[in-house]
């Protein structure tokens, strides 16, 4: 392995008493767990100013989105997040962790893996979800049986460990905005 792959974990939901906040600090203990990954938690919440998110989300090797499942779909707050830039997600790998109710979300992973795609990025196969979620937790935000989804999230991080490196190597032989000329 090489350099320290740098990993944008983006929460998807900014509503009050929001359940991402027990799936997105999950998914960051999942990727501490892993020295080849440095963590950077993005909340639309927080408000932070463009040029920051612009910063951060470019220096970023990986993603992975943490999403609900609101109305068949994704929330609105992050497709604004997304739309609001182009180059910082091109020729970057991007994964999913879903939540919701008997689908676990995979209805808005499905909707953002085209969104992801018209922007260049490479959405990953693999992804985790959490059907009922707030069944899954205890009360201090632990998973009850975590398991299978343990299993499902380290093959996620390999893989995007994997497609990581592939992708930041071949940005540095050349620009993806060259590619694009």
């Amino acid at each position: 392995m090489t350099d320290t792959i740098r990993l944008a974990v983006i929460y998807g939901s900014v509503r009050e008493g929001r359940f991402c906040d027990t799936i997105g600090q999950w998914v960051v203990e999942q990727v501490r767990g892993r020295s080849e990954f440095e963590p950077d938690v993005i909340d639309p919440a927080d408000n932070a100013p463009r040029p920051e998110l612009s910063r951060r989300l470019d220096s970023a090797d990986t993603f992975i989105v943490v999403t609900p499942e609101y109305n068949h779909s994704y929330p609105a707050a992050l497709k604004a997040l997304i739309d609001e830039f182009k180059a910082e997600w091109q020729a970057k790998p991007v994964a999913f962790v879903s939540y919701g109710g008997a689908s676990g979300g995979l209805r808005a992973v499905e909707h953002l893996r085209g969104v992801f795609a018209e922007l260049h990025a490479v959405g990953l196969r693999d992804s985790v979800m959490f059907p009922n979620a707030w069944e899954q937790f205890d009360e201090e935000g632990q998973l009850k049986q975590p398991d299978r989804a343990e299993r499902g999230m380290a093959t996620l991080l390999s893989r995007l460990e994997w497609w990581g490196q592939a992708l930041r190597n071949a940005r540095a032989v050349q620009s993806y905005a060259q590619v694009l000329a």
